[in-house]
């Protein structure tokens, strides 16, 4: 019995040290299997992450049209600079422009000593606008600055998209020109085609306008004098200033009458002085006599008027004597 019971706990525990011995060997090699995939998905998904990546780049670049460099954008810069010598400055205001690739589009200068103003256009590149105001505001002290910017882009992109549809539109009609079999036919066509290429022409132009005013930025610069006044100088209310106004306008009225009346005298001298020496001596020419009084004209008969005419007494015959 004890013989038995030992041979059976033996098998039990020989048993037991097999299935510890199997497991641990499953064990194991799960692990490796669980390594070996880890180790393969890494390598997937790095790659999915690239293309990813990869994918995404083209997109991000895809937006360059949004860039600040790539935009339509129109600048115009509006200074006013108080300077020593107006000439001066203008000169050496066309000559950076110049310099800078650009030109002056207008020039208006009053020289008057110290009270010297000079207002010039400046058209210059966009890319130099700033380094040309800044330049600019160096010539004196600048006392303003206004920079004013316009996008433009969406009215740009919307032309380009309208003046390729524009121009597949004469083409088409050109073609259908091209095919008129009658004169009807032809007259109308010939009046499309000119439609659509006028519209088309109203369209580059445009769009060459939009292109000027962004390759060329507009800078209007006022150069005063060291005495000179600014025009941003308010009025002032109340009663001396409405006299004074009251009295500057009454001067004014009186110089106009004074300079009509100056513009009408030699009018008056070369025809109103002849015309009074005309009057004036016909007043004085002597008056013609009137011619003398004829007989008296006969009466009228004797009678009612209206009635009817009564004759003459008659005569008394003569007697003759006894």
């Amino acid at each position: 019995m004890g013989g038995r019971r030992l041979r059976g706990m033996a098998l039990a525990a020989v048993g037991l040290a097999a299935v510890l011995a199997v497991g641990a060997c499953s064990a194991g090699g799960d692990s490796g299997g669980d390594s070996g995939g880890g180790d393969a998905a890494a390598p997937a998904a790095e790659g999915g992450a690239g293309r990813d990546q990869d994918k995404a780049a083209p997109g991000g670049t895809g937006g360059a049209d949004l860039r600040v460099d790539q935009r339509s954008i129109i600048y115009t810069g509006t200074m006013q600079v108080r300077v020593d010598d107006v000439d001066t400055a203008a000169r050496e205001a066309t000559a950076a422009v110049t310099a800078a690739g650009g030109f002056v589009g207008g020039d208006r200068r009053s020289s008057q000593s110290a009270d010297a103003r000079a207002v010039l256009t400046l058209r210059v590149p966009a890319e130099k606008f700033a380094g040309v105001i800044d330049q600019l505001a160096g010539y004196g002290k600048q006392e303003r600055r206004e920079i004013r910017t316009e996008d433009v882009t969406e009215q740009v992109v919307d032309l380009d998209a309208r003046i390729a549809t524009q121009r597949a539109r004469v083409e088409s009609a050109r073609k259908l020109l091209a095919q008129a079999s009658s004169v009807d036919q032809l007259v109308t066509l010939e009046n499309e085609v000119g439609t659509r290429q006028a519209d088309l022409a109203a369209l580059e132009a445009r769009k060459r306008r939009l292109a000027d005013l962004t390759a060329l930025s507009t800078i209007t610069v006022t150069f005063l004098g060291r005495d000179a006044s600014t025009a941003e100088e308010g009025a002032d209310l109340g009663f001396l200033s409405g006299l004074g106004g009251g009295w500057a306008v009454f001067l004014t009225s009186v110089r106009v009458l004074l300079t009509v009346l100056g513009a009408l005298l030699p009018f008056a001298v070369v025809i109103g002085v002849p015309l009074w020496l005309l009057l004036r001596w016909r007043r004085r020419r002597p008056r013609r006599t009137p011619p003398p009084a004829g007989p008296n004209p006969p009466g009228p008969p004797f009678g009612p008027p209206g009635g009817p005419v009564s004759a003459p007494p008659p005569v008394p015959a003569a007697r003759s004597g006894p």
